[in-house]
């Protein structure tokens, strides 16, 4: 078995897909550094089961797929195939030649396959361990994995010959075997307990299963019983049903003989009724008159006063009119319009006379023109209809006629469809009217509703205002409130004493009264002064004794921290004395008791003036300190501006006090806006739900107003559709009227045309010449006449003019004569009409002395009428009574027949209900019931209990010893059976009724659960010989691989250091499972045996001898070394190369090299590059006929 070709696409730097052809013997693989030789290796390893990405030199298994560079793209997956000659069947398989293939997905999926068929990696891993490749994959040998191999521990070492002896594979199986033991224990012991546990339950479900059986004899008893019950009641109810039946036809007949004479009482009244009906239309006909003649009476009235109004209303005078324009000056004017028109007439009648002859001669020239047109349109026309075909004109004529049919019966339709559209139009708006007056009625409603909503919004609006205000004036306070409460802070922390003083002051804090701007009144205006007065001595402490201040000295002598000042009066002042009238700064200061020295000592000596003239002057004359009211300190030595600038303490003492003052006052506006809030809210609330009442009411009208609104529009709609259709069907008749018309022209013109083509011969096409010439003299004429007719009119138009003038004003004359002629009429006639007026009244009141005569007659004629149907009622109410009687009997009797009917539907009801109980408890019909356990049948004893062993022996028998059926039914006892019944099996407990089927189960399940507990003990103890039997395999396969492993290396040991020694030794001889391997290397000439005390070329050559051992004792069909050479010298080199050379004779060798001794001993040569593309290329050389095969890329 060899590798015989392998082939990479998109691993690692193989971006294109490569192959290499390998034979027997060795191969060598060149290339300079980083050109990808080593990924030849990993290649190898990869597709062979490695899942180790450190081992493939890399962070994860994504970094074998091709990665892409600056001018190729990266790929999306790595694939490498690997072909095995195996043709001495080293792979148990039946190829003698298999493929194996390893695929790698950048999103993470893998595929294995072997010959092409889908594997997982397990089946790869377990066909290569066969033949002594297993995943440690000892026969690749990387870059730095000699070192490794030397630095292993003894363990590894020996998994290096387990792996090659073949017997790695049993290891693995016996740790899978034990994993598998351990499960099984586990399992093992699952099974005894739920052994135990099923144990357990077997005896309380036992008792629940005697339970059961004696509850089934129980349920028997009260399933007899209850059945016996019910068959009782199905048969009562029949009983009832029977009985019923014979009651509902004595029901029947009564209701005959009272519906017979409901009939003869309904005659009767029928009778009563027609007299009745003859005097009510007397009655009715005498009221009618009465009530004719009253309402002409009232009329009469009316006309009456209208005849008196009208009477004095012409009685009164008329106004007098304007006067207009004198009629005769009018007239005048009119003559002379008149003649200008008269002119104007004569050059119309010229220009009428010129459009006569243009239109004559537009008319003989159009004529002409026609009669050649017609002439040429017969001509071609009788040319065209010869050439369609008499036929196919005659088809036309029979077209053109049921055309004209077709257009006669349409004209009929629309004419009906018109008819009804009017009849809807006239119903709609009948419709509509009534819903318009509705609407007016509901809209009439709406005004007060809608008017109540602005006042309500009104009130709304003010409360909502009212609400803003005291919000607004309750924020404006908060705001004030908090400004002052910030003030008041900040000063009251500006009025505190200097912080620096604690240390000074320490431990004299009882000794100190206070800061004197604390215990001082300034009147208002004199802050300023009295602060420059006091220089600054008002942040000061004031103390209670002299003693204080000389401690404090002292302390502060004694090197403490911190300024401070003491006030104290030491003893009375004896300094300079002011002025006569001029006042001192302690005049305007109020001290506390017992500072009044302390201040005059302050300010008892300083003045206090208005200017700085004033200082200036009393500083002269008495040398004493100034102080104005701004703040300006004068002295001997000068003044000092602005000493007073920003008041110091004492102003912040006062502007603390006036802030708190403020606040006091803010914190009671903000109480009084807040009751103001709480006082507006109600106000605001109830105006709210008034207005929301009202919006609801004003919604509910609006919502009555626009459904009738909605419904006159709808109505309104609906007539306009109507009236719509109405028109279209108008419309349709006059096009259907029309279209009648042109279907009888066509049919009449195709006939001629028929008439003609038939008459006329073929000839050729006629000439249009004199058609042409004819047209071009009729355009000229046209030309003319119209010239000609505009020329009338603007000679028309201007006589009109003319003569509308003078018309106007004959109009204006004629007008202005009718008015006058019309006032003298209206006098005359308003005169007549008075007198006419009076006549009316006069005859009214005639007529109306004689028609209260005749109303008084017909009220008479109606009050005898009236009498006679009064009487004719009363005889049809004495018969209607003698008819409601007998129909009250007969009602009687039907509402008995009801409730007779309810009984029998209550009945059949109860019945349902008693066969709905008997199917849901007993699972039986009635009938059944009745057949089985009705009361007709002997009721057996209870003494069959199959609980009972004497019942048979209990059982009573007749004379003659056979035993006795039973007993006649009693429902009394059986209502007492049944409740025994009930109580028996209540007293039995809750049953579980299926006890039986579940003890019946576990007890078949505990049996079935102690085999398996015996099935997997048995397992368990043939699991553990086979271990026995794997160990025993695996002691006497290593023993023999570490045998003839130390053996080889031995000998090749001595061959790679001629003179030197070395061997392989067991950690642990007497346990050979777990024992490990010990190198021992001695090169000629030394004494050290630890490989760590050797050089690097002595490792790598006691690693490749250790290496070269496994591979001669148990040899493996091929061998994979990157680089394993580098680190040799030429003559360590060469013995290394001999070594080869005998290994190759049964395995294949596959070598990364750079060294050129390596490549001598090689058959073929692989070559490997990488260009500007960053991609590896090969190149492949077969020494032994040395001749360059080339690129083993494809194209």
């Amino acid at each position: 078995m060899y590798l015989k070709s392998l082939t990479v696409r998109g691993f690692k730097s193989f971006a294109s897909a490569t192959s290499f052809d390998f034979e027997p013997g060795i191969t060598a693989v060149v290339g300079p550094n980083g050109s990808g030789k080593s990924n030849v290796v990993d290649a190898l390893a990869w597709v062979m089961g490695e899942q180790g990405a450190k081992t493939l030199r890399g962070g994860s298994m994504d970094d074998v797929i091709f990665a892409g560079t600056s001018s190729r793209q990266a790929l999306g997956r790595a694939h490498v195939t690997l072909t095995i000659d195996n043709s001495d069947g080293a792979l148990p398989i039946e190829y003698t030649e298999v493929t194996i293939s390893r695929t790698l997905f950048r999103s993470g999926g893998s595929e294995y396959a072997i010959n092409g068929s889908p594997v997982r990696l397990l089946d790869i891993q377990e066909l290569l361990s066969d033949s002594g490749l297993g995943r440690e994959m000892h026969v690749i040998v990387g870059q730095g994995q000699l070192d490794k191999i030397l630095q292993a521990s003894a363990e590894e070492r020996r998994g290096f010959i387990e792996e090659a002896a073949g017997i790695l594979k049993h290891r693995r199986r016996k740790e899978k075997t034990l994993r598998k033991l351990d499960s099984t224990q586990a399992n093992l012991s699952r099974l005894d307990d739920l052994v135990k546990e099923i144990g357990r339950q077997l005896k309380p479900l036992g008792k629940q299963a005697d339970t059961a059986r004696r509850a089934r004899g129980v349920q028997a008893r009260l399933r007899d019983a209850k059945s016996r019950l019910l068959a009782h009641d199905v048969v009562q109810l029949l009983d009832e049903a029977e009985s019923a039946s014979v009651k509902r036809a004595d029901l029947e007949e009564a209701q005959r003989q009272a519906s017979d004479a409901v009939d003869a009482a309904t005659r009767t009244v029928s009778a009563a009724e027609v007299e009745a009906a003859k005097a009510s239309p007397a009655a009715a006909s005498a009221r009618e008159t009465w009530y004719e003649l009253s309402q002409l009476s009232e009329r009469y009235t009316g006309l009456l006063r209208v005849a008196e109004e009208r009477q004095r209303l012409l009685g009164q005078p008329l106004e007098r009119s304007s006067v207009g324009e004198d009629p005769d000056v009018l007239e005048r004017r009119a003559e002379a319009s008149d003649a200008e028109a008269d002119e104007a007439d004569e050059a119309v009648e010229k220009a009428q006379d010129a459009l006569e002859a243009a239109g004559g001669e537009r008319a003989e020239a159009e004529s002409k023109q026609r009669a050649e047109d017609e002439r040429l349109t017969a001509l071609l026309r009788a040319v065209a209809d010869r050439r369609e075909g008499l036929a196919r004109l005659a088809g036309q004529v029979g077209t053109a006629r049921q055309r004209l049919e077709s257009a006669v019966g349409e004209r009929e339709r629309t004419v009906e469809a018109r008819d009804a559209a009017r009849a809807r139009s006239a119903e709609a708006k009948s419709h509509m009217d009534e819903a318009q007056a509705e609407a007016d009625e509901a809209r009439e409603a709406t005004v007060a509703p809608l008017a109540r909503v602005p006042e309500t919004q009104g009130a709304l609006d003010e409360a909502k205002a009212a609400l803003q205000l005291a919000r607004d004036a309750l924020n404006t306070a908060r705001q004030r409130r908090a400004g002052l409460e910030a003030r008041v802070a900040v000063l009251a922390e500006t009025t505190q004493p200097d912080a620096g003083a604690g240390t000074l002051l320490e431990g004299h804090e009882d000794a100190l009264l206070d800061v004197l701007s604390d215990r001082l009144t300034v009147e208002p205006g004199f802050e300023a002064a009295v602060k420059a007065a006091l220089g600054g001595a008002e942040d000061g402490w004031v103390a209670a004794a002299q003693v204080t201040l000389e401690q404090v000295a002292e302390a502060a002598a004694a090197g403490a921290e911190g300024s401070v000042t003491l006030l104290h009066t030491v003893g009375p002042h004896r300094g300079d004395v002011l002025p006569s009238g001029v006042r001192s700064v302690a005049d305007v200061v109020s001290a506390k008791p017992g500072d009044e020295q302390l201040v005059e000592a302050l300010l008892g000596r300083t003045a206090l003036v208005d200017s700085d003239a004033e200082a200036r002057a009393v500083v002269a004359e008495s040398g004493c300190t100034a102080v104005t009211v701004e703040g300006h300190r004068w002295t001997r030595a000068g003044v000092v501006i602005g000493a007073g600038d920003g008041a110091g303490a004492l102003a912040r003492v006062r502007s603390l006090e006036t802030a708190r003052e403020e606040l006091t006052e803010a914190v009671a506006a903000c109480e009084a806006a807040e009751a103001e809030v709480e006082r507006a809210q109600p106000a605001v609330n109830n105006a709210q739900a008034e207005l929301k009442a009202a919006e609801e009411a004003a919604r509910q009208v609006s919502d009555a107003s626009r459904n009738a609104a909605s419904r006159v529009e709808r109505l309104s709609s609906l007539a306009a559709q109507a009236d719509a259709d109405v028109q279209r069907h108008a419309d349709a008749y006059v096009a259907a009227d029309a279209a009648v018309e042109k279907a009888r022209v066509g049919l009449e013109e195709l006939n001629e045309r028929l008439a003609v083509a038939q008459d006329v011969p073929e000839e050729a096409e006629p000439s249009t010449a004199e058609r042409d010439r004819l047209a071009q003299a009729a355009s000229q004429a046209r030309e003319a006449e119209i010239q000609a007719r505009l020329a009338l009119r603007e000679a028309q138009e201007q006589a009109r003019k003319l003569r509308d003038r003078a018309h106007s004003q004959r109009r204006a004359a004629r007008a202005e004569r009718a008015a006058r002629e019309e006032a003298q009429r209206r006098a005359t006639r308003r005169a007549a009409q008075a007198k006419k007026a009076e006549t009316v009244a006069e005859r009214v009141r005639t007529a109306q002395r004689l028609l209260a005569r005749s109303v008084e007659a017909a009220h008479v004629r109606v009050e005898e009428s009236e009498e006679a149907v009064r009487r004719c009622n009363a005889q049809l109410e004495t018969a209607r009574a003698a008819l409601a009687k007998t129909q009250a009997r007969l009602s009687e009797l039907r509402d008995e027949a009801h409730k007779t009917e309810i009984d029998q539907a209550e009945r059949q009801a109860r019945f349902e209900a008693l066969e709905e109980k008997a199917l849901s408890e007993v699972s039986m019909t009635p009938d059944h019931l009745v057949e089985h356990f009705g009361p007709h049948l002997p009721v057996p004893s209870d003494f069959s209990d199959a609980t009972d062993p004497w019942a048979e022996l209990r059982q009573e028998v007749d004379e003659d010893g056979n035993p006795v059926d039973g007993e006649p039914f009693d429902r009394e006892a059986q209502l007492k059976r049944l409740k025994q019944a009930e109580r028996d099996l209540q007293a039995l407990g809750k049953v579980n009724p299926l006890a039986l089927e579940e003890f019946a189960a576990l007890e078949e399940r505990h049996s079935y659960l102690v085999g398996q507990v015996q099935d997997l003990t048995n397992t368990r103890a043939e699991l553990l010989n086979l271990i026995e039997e794997v160990d025993q395999h695996v002691k006497t396969v290593f023993a023999d691989a570490f045998a003839d492993t130390a053996r080889e290396f031995t000998a090749i040991f001595s061959r790679l250091f001629p003179g030197g020694e070395g061997k392989l030794t067991l950690t642990d001889p007497s346990d050979m499972l777990s024992t490990g391997i010990e190198v021992e290397a001695r090169p000629a000439g030394k004494k050290v045996k630890r490989l760590s005390l050797l050089s690097g070329g002595e490792r790598s050559l006691t690693a490749l001898a250790m290496l070269i051992a496994i591979f001669k004792a148990r040899p493996s069909p091929f061998y994979v070394m990157d680089e394993v050479e580098a680190a040799l010298d030429e003559r360590n080199l060469l013995r290394l190369l001999e070594v080869f050379k005998d290994l190759q004779q049964a395995s294949q060798l596959i070598i990364i090299t750079h060294q050129k001794h390596t490549m001598d001993i090689a058959d073929a040569l692989y070559g490997v590059s990488m260009r500007g593309d960053g991609v590896s290329h090969v190149v492949s050389q077969r020494i032994a006929q040395d001749t360059e095969t080339g690129d083993h890329e494809p194209a």
